[in-house]
């Protein structure tokens, strides 16, 4: 059983920059390729990012992409998701979830197994 526990989410202003941070009970993280979704109020879930097993490879929804950026420490059990000139359209939870490394990277919430209970990030403008 994988437990994902997200942190670093609050309230900042547009144009303000957030760091959130996924640790994960389990063995050996790099078994696992990991993303990253949110969830605005009414709204679906949707993709934010996704990244490899070792960090090789990332993928970026095209509304965050210049701004957000995943990384992971497999050492550590941590994924992280750099959010940078937050507009107030990135108000949302954000989840952690994760799934057995497989050659891509899903974008499609179904694909993953394992779910963290998200974290609320609110932007100002």
């Amino acid at each position: 059983q994988v437990q994902l526990v997200e942190s670093g989410g609050g309230l900042v202003q547009a144009g303000g920059s957030l760091r959130l941070s996924c640790l994960a009970s389990v063995r050996t993280l790099s078994s696992y390729t990991l993303g990253w979704f949110r969830q605005a109020p009414g709204k679906e879930r949707e993709f934010v990012a996704g990244i490899s097993w070792n960090g090789g490879s990332t993928v970026n929804a095209d509304s965050v992409k210049g701004r957000f950026t995943i990384s992971r420490e497999n050492a550590k059990n941590t994924v992280y998701l750099q959010m940078n000139s937050l507009k107030p359209e990135d108000t949302a939870i954000y989840y952690c979830a994760a799934i057995l490394r497989g050659t891509v990277i899903p974008e499609a919430s179904s694909a993953y197994r394992y779910w963290g209970q998200g974290t609320q990030v609110t932007v100002s403008s």
